[in-house]
């Protein structure tokens, strides 16, 4: 009986969340799951007997000198082996990565050692020689491609470098808002229409967005994210005019809906909190071109402030790795974007450091638990709430 075919959707499915707990490979090759051509958004690698060879290969897949994933969202390597020299291979690949949101080490076997790594990348870091030189090699390019562009030429693909270039992602914009707030806002002010179009605004922005699109079209995309269900990640499909290539610092039309909380050991979302995580990537750009300092002739990148989440519950850090991460958040406050701008990135929201190898009670660690403690949206709502309740 011969089979009948039915047609499947225009567009394949993507795989957004794999879980692969319990589930330990001698080769530990968990790292083929975060290639350059990744769907892949959450991934959980919970009690696979991971070490520092495996997190070594993990976190060449978070980025390397010349490419970065850019669709992982959310990394949970808890009840593992990992150790100070792993932990640092993982803080090596969050040195260019500006797409993982959320990052679990818990119940690991992270010492000072490899928690003062992590803590680096939080603040500005030093540059290696290696990535002084390829950011100079970039600068050069991007210079001699901007002197060689005219305006009839800016219409056409770009050469092979901008492709390679692009393929590191930079989160620039974030916005944390409770749903009925966000729904609010999406509505578009009246008029708006009308007056870009006087002022000739809409042509432009229609030739950025593609033939047939006008500009408010991104945002009733993120409301129906939202109605798509709890914890789920929606990328559209970024769509493309004939001829146009994706160009460096051009917008990329890609959004992500992550409902959050404050994250315990795995992505379980609380019933009760129904705080909404609003990501947009809207600037392809290296992380490398990002401006530096210049101290006493050595090269400082700012830190990484796209990481929302980095929990360490269960570790063997003592006093002297807190002091690294006071720093690190002391950073993250000063520099961090309010909650209500609509630009830049929002910084660390939570950091998780109980149950290790400290009193709790000791100066460092309640330092960090009372400039984190506004900065955690779950927890500051909940303090607001017996207040609101008293009006």
């Amino acid at each position: 009986m011969a089979s009948r075919v039915i047609p499947g959707p225009q567009t394949p499915l993507a795989l957004r969340k794999v879980s692969l707990e319990g589930n330990p490979l001698p080769e530990q090759s968990y790292y083929k799951l975060m290639g350059l051509d990744s769907t892949i958004a959450h991934l959980s690698l919970r009690n696979n007997n991971i070490d520092d060879h495996g997190a070594q290969l993990l976190g060449q897949a978070l980025s390397t000198l010349h490419n970065s994933n850019r669709t992982l969202v959310s990394l949970n390597l808890g009840f593992n082996h990992i150790g100070d020299e792993g932990a640092g291979y993982i803080a090596d690949g969050l040195r260019l990565n500006r797409s993982l949101l959320w990052l679990s080490l818990a119940h690991n076997r992270i010492q000072d050692k490899g928690a003062l790594k992590l803590a680096e990348v939080l603040r500005p870091f030093e540059l290696t020689h290696r990535e002084v030189v390829e950011r100079r090699r970039l600068l050069l390019e991007k210079g001699s491609q901007e002197r060689s562009r005219s305006p009839s030429s800016s219409r056409h693909g770009d050469s092979k470098t901008d492709r390679d270039k692009s393929q590191m992602v930079g989160v620039s914009s974030v916005a944390l808002v409770d749903k009925a707030e966000k729904i609010q806002s999406m509505k578009p002010p009246k008029g708006l229409g009308k007056k870009k179009e006087k002022s000739g605004e809409l042509v432009k922005k229609e030739e950025k967005s593609g033939p047939g699109q006008s500009p408010t079209q991104a945002t009733p995309k993120k409301e129906e994210a939202t109605k798509a269900g709890k914890g789920k990640v929606t990328i559209p499909e970024q769509k493309m005019s004939k001829g146009k290539g994706t160009k460096t610092g051009s917008k990329e039309k890609r959004s992500i809906l992550l409902e959050s909380e404050h994250l315990g050991h795995s992505l379980n979302y609380n019933q009760h909190s129904k705080t909404q995580l609003v990501v947009e990537a809207t600037e392809m750009v290296n992380p490398l071109l990002e401006p530096v300092e210049h101290r006493d002739g050595k090269v400082f990148m700012p830190g990484n402030k796209v990481l929302l989440h980095l929990n360490l519950l269960r570790n063997r850090i003592t006093e002297v790795g807190l002091e690294g991460f006071l720093t690190a958040v002391q950073y993250q406050v000063q520099v961090s974007r309010p909650k209500t701008s609509s630009k830049g990135p929002l910084g660390l929201l939570w950091l998780s450091l109980a149950k290790n190898c400290f009193d709790p009670q000791c100066p460092t660690y309640i330092m960090i638990q009372e400039l984190m403690l506004p900065r955690d949206p779950v927890k500051a709502k909940a303090l607001c709430l017996p207040e609101l309740s008293r009006c």
